[in-house]
């Protein structure tokens, strides 16, 4: 850990599976092209980083973290006994329980033990629609926001007299009885024993923590001015949002979004080759950002996918795969390629799947302790090796 500012993680989803040989392409190894006949990257289009291996062209964007050795690549990422659905690996990757069925998501235990009494309701803030598994915890407010300039339940109410009282009845709806005046009951009784009783608590408190947020936030957009230009891709709009927060000093320690999809079964060459492209210049614009204000060295972002993809193409694309790749940039971070490339020797292969050399567990762990200085083992369900790249 190289900061005496709290360390903040940004985790930045690449949904949909993303194609670890043609990402980090093993150009060297005549068996890339064996097995991808058509869907493959020349030698000389490769953005080789050694002898042996090199980015995708239309990583370009970032390779300069890597030249300045601010990129950790992590190899062969995974868990065992893969599975190959979108739903149940994510999943497993955003609870770190890959033998059982369970709802609590990593990120969100972080957030508990940053802020166990959820004192700040920005501890934690979304970028995309929903809220990811991997920040759900009960108890954990978190800020899910589509856009940060319209973000909050009741932007659309003229006046504060209609916000207010939205707020009240809101609130109301979720008590155990009257209010404190008697004058707005709850739309039903909400019994005690009623095992419904905690989820509308959990509503109402989640609401009233949004709208809170939702007041706070808009001050980020005030307060932030930036010569930084970024792309016009959804991906860049969110990590200038997610910058934005950053730099009003709103307390932020973990920040989330995805890109995608990556799910290329087919016409792959193109759609991988433009979700890198707005990816990398997305993330260098990001960093861009927060250097020109001094504050890139307590930042650190994960980029990681569910899976990857099959070993030999299927004539247009890549169906869903095993041994996959993840990255950790940032000026704390300490390059290099971490952990064994996976072998394309058919022997070596799983069903066709490279197989995973790093529980992805390691990664989090690395991170955990060694950057957010929090216990792993009660999140991430167990001990694993860690990585030094911070």
């Amino acid at each position: 850990m190289s900061t005496t500012k709290p360390p903040t993680l940004v985790v930045l989803q690449l949904t949909g599976g993303n194609d670890a040989l043609n990402t980090v392409i093993p150009y060297a190894d005549g068996l890339y092209y064996d097995n991808r006949k058509t869907v493959r990257i020349a030698e000389a289009d490769v953005l080789k980083i050694d002898d042996r291996f090199g980015f995708h062209p239309s990583m370009a964007a970032i390779k300069p973290f890597w030249d300045a050795g601010k990129m950790a690549v992590i190899a062969g990422i995974g868990y065992p006994n893969p599975n190959y659905s979108h739903f149940r690996s994510m999943d497993i990757w955003y609870t770190a329980e890959p033998d059982k069925m369970t709802t609590d998501g990593w990120l969100g235990k972080v957030v508990r033990e940053i802020d166990p009494k959820a004192e700040n309701v920005l501890s934690a803030v979304n970028f995309g629609r929903g809220l990811p598994r991997a920040l759900a915890l009960s108890g954990v407010p978190v800020a899910s926001v589509a856009q940060l300039d319209g973000y909050g339940l009741l932007t659309s109410l003229a006046s504060v007299d209609q916000r207010n009282s939205a707020l009240e009845v809101f609130s109301s709806m979720y008590d155990d009885g009257f209010n404190d005046d008697q004058k707005v009951k709850p739309l039903q009784p909400v019994h005690v024993d009623d095992p419904m009783n905690d989820v509308l608590r959990y509503m109402g408190q989640t609401g009233l923590d949004a709208q809170k947020g939702a007041d706070i936030l808009a001050t980020a957009l005030d307060q932030y001015n930036s010569t930084v230009s970024y792309p016009s891709s959804l991906i860049a709009a969110n990590l200038k949002g997610i910058a934005q927060v950053k730099l009003a000093g709103l307390g932020t320690r973990v920040f989330y979004t995805s890109h995608g999809s990556f799910d290329t079964h087919a016409s792959e060459l193109p759609t991988h080759a433009l979700l890198w492209k707005e990816v990398s210049e997305a993330v260098s614009a990001f960093f861009a950002d927060l250097r020109e204000h001094d504050a890139a060295d307590d930042v650190i972002l994960l980029m990681w996918s569910e899976f990857s993809r099959r070993v030999k193409d299927n004539g247009a694309g890549t169906d869903h795969g095993a041994g996959g790749v993840a990255f950790v940039l940032g000026d704390p971070v300490k390059g290099g390629m971490y952990g064994e490339y996976p072998s394309l020797k058919e022997s070596d292969l799983t069903l066709g799947n490279l197989q995973s050399n790093n529980d992805f567990r390691s990664a989090y762990s690395s991170i955990l302790e060694r950057w957010l200085q929090i216990e792993a083992k009660p999140i991430v369900n167990g001990s694993f090796e860690q990585f030094a790249f911070v």
